[in-house]
């Protein structure tokens, strides 16, 4: 598998070369007070055969309630998953870009691109996002794959100006984050399975939720459940509504 885009595979670059690219200016006027909606808490952790990696379903726009339903938690391709923390509209296109990119290089070269090669890529587009930052519209992902040939799963972090890091236990981001790796950090072990892979990533995010208030937790009233995926050798799987009820549910039952 290749590591990085060359200029022929970039759809981003092809786009550039027909000026169709958006030009992204820092501005010359003080920090923006718009309000735009903003995605708060996503997690995901190791397990033996993968990753996991979940979301809350809710949005803020300062102390209101934008959207209790949004997603952000998406594939970003057959053994990879991205989730958005930040202005949630920014952050929903530039999910959708690195979609594209990722299934245009795939359809040039033949071949996917690595798990190492798809979060450098990821960490470039944060970077691009930079004149944005001072404008108060932040995007931080989060990003999880499956490596084939060393046959794990692979978690990567970022900075607001695009630094990438690899974890290799945990990792979340948004408001609720630092409340959701408290949690994680008491109870993590590296010989998990995925059952409990997915029940330790639920009560971390009931946990960043009481703590949080932007963190929206599971609404069994309303049908509201986080978004939870894994990502293993057989590729990205979105976890049935059934089975995150009853996770959440025992969540719920136990935190208090």
């Amino acid at each position: 598998m290749s590591d990085a885009f060359g200029q022929g595979v970039s759809f981003s670059n092809l786009l550039a070369s027909l000026e169709m690219t958006p030009k992204w200016e820092i501005p010359t006027t003080e920090h923006s007070t718009l309000d735009a909606p903003v995605a708060t808490t996503v997690l995901a952790l190791r397990f033996k055969d993968g990753v996991v990696m979940l979301g809350d379903r809710q949005a803020t726009e300062g102390h209101f309630v934008a959207h209790r339903r949004i997603q952000k938690v998406f594939q970003a391709d057959h053994f990879s998953a991205v989730a958005i923390s930040g202005t949630a509209g920014i952050a929903l296109d530039l999910v959708r870009l690195f979609q594209t990119e990722l299934e245009h290089y795939e359809k040039l070269e033949g071949t996917r691109l690595s798990v190492d090669g798809k979060a450098t890529y990821l960490s470039r587009m944060v970077r691009q996002q930079l004149p944005l930052v001072f404008q108060g519209l932040v995007v931080v992902p989060l990003f999880c794959g499956y490596d084939e040939d060393e046959r794990t799963g692979r978690l990567y972090t970022f900075d607001v100006v695009g630094g990438r890091y690899e974890e290799h236990e945990y990792g979340a981001t948004g408001s609720g984050s630092r409340d959701a790796k408290g949690y994680l950090r008491s109870v993590y072990r590296a010989d998990l399975d995925e059952s409990d892979a997915l029940d330790i990533g639920m009560r971390a995010l009931v946990v960043a939720s009481q703590e949080d208030t932007a963190t929206g937790g599971p609404d069994l009233a309303r049908g509201i459940l986080p978004n939870v995926v894994t990502v293993t050798a057989d590729g990205f799987v979105e976890v049935e509504s059934d089975v995150v009820a009853a996770l959440a549910s025992s969540a719920l039952g136990d935190i208090r």
